[in-house]
């Protein structure tokens, strides 16, 4: 019988990270090099790609910085064939690079709550679009071409949301029973397409090893205003919002051989947010 712990190590994998400069980007990335991987920071900011990975090799991990604009076709490629050149192959690719949601100073000048979706510009949702939805399919797109060739054998992670699941509480974004903001209509859409991209890379590859899971965060605190923790900690079961460490641990069980019997699926970690 095989020790378990044994399953999570990563030794002689390399992964890539997309939006590797991100709140979780960042903690997916060390966690993959703490589990023994070669790890590759890729980000829109190569300058912040590259400290964030200087970073880890400092604390002696392997990890290389590159910038990448993952709804440019040749960027993406350069990243993977980066990856393939410096390491010699790759195993795992987590999809966490994506928008959040921006205000829009045209609305608010008019005093219209940032966000709504009478008045939300065309040109934001399409570029949501395009970072969101296109640039995941690129990015799977480019990484499955040497996981076919290593014996079509590797770990896709699509970075969802629980406003892929559920639709968004608007109450959140509300103070003092006036509403300040709310949560923008292509959020919600293209973390619904992340689920919908997830299941049809597991099932198109089915008969292979090679494996595509989502991972649904609920909201992890980054310096929220009182008010919107307080909202958000009353709607969630556990009665708090993530530490921002706390998908890490889901993260490597679906990179690793943890979770090798796993394809096609969404792990929800949201403090029971969506069980209501």
């Amino acid at each position: 019988m095989s020790n378990v712990l044994e399953k999570f190590q990563m030794q002689g994998q390399v992964a890539i990270v997309t939006g590797g400069a991100g709140l979780l980007g960042k903690q997916f990335a060390r966690t993959l090099a703490q589990g023994g991987a070669a790890v590759v920071v890729a980000d829109l900011n190569r300058m912040t790609a590259n400290t964030i990975a200087e970073t880890l090799v400092k604390d002696g991990y392997n990890a290389l910085g590159v910038g990448v604009d993952v709804t440019d076709p040749a960027s993406v490629a350069e990243m993977v064939e980066t990856a393939v050149n410096v390491y010699g192959r790759l195993d795992v690719l987590v999809n966490s690079a994506a928008l959040d949601p921006k205000f829009d100073p045209e609305a608010l000048a008019r005093g219209i709550p940032a966000g709504s979706f009478e008045d939300y510009p065309l040109e934001e949702w399409r570029q949501a679009l395009d970072v969101n939805l296109t640039g995941m399919f690129l990015c799977c797109q480019s990484a499955v071409k040497p996981m076919i060739l290593q014996g079509k054998r590797g770990s896709i992670i699509n970075i969802c949301s629980t406003y892929g699941l559920v639709g968004p509480d608007q109450r959140l974004y509300q103070r003092h029973g006036i509403q300040t903001a709310y949560k923008p209509v292509y959020y919600s859409v293209t973390k619904a397409g992340v689920l919908g991209m997830t299941r049809y890379l597991a099932t198109y590859y089915a008969g292979t090893e090679i494996r595509c899971n989502a991972l649904t965060p609920g909201g992890v605190f980054n310096n929220h205003d009182e008010g919107f923790v307080i909202a958000y900690s009353a709607r969630a079961v556990m009665g708090r919002m993530a530490h921002i460490d706390e998908m890490n641990g889901a993260l490597l069980f679906l990179a690793s051989d943890a979770s090798s019997y796993m394809t096609g699926a969404n792990l929800v970690v949201d403090g029971g947010w969506t069980a209501w």
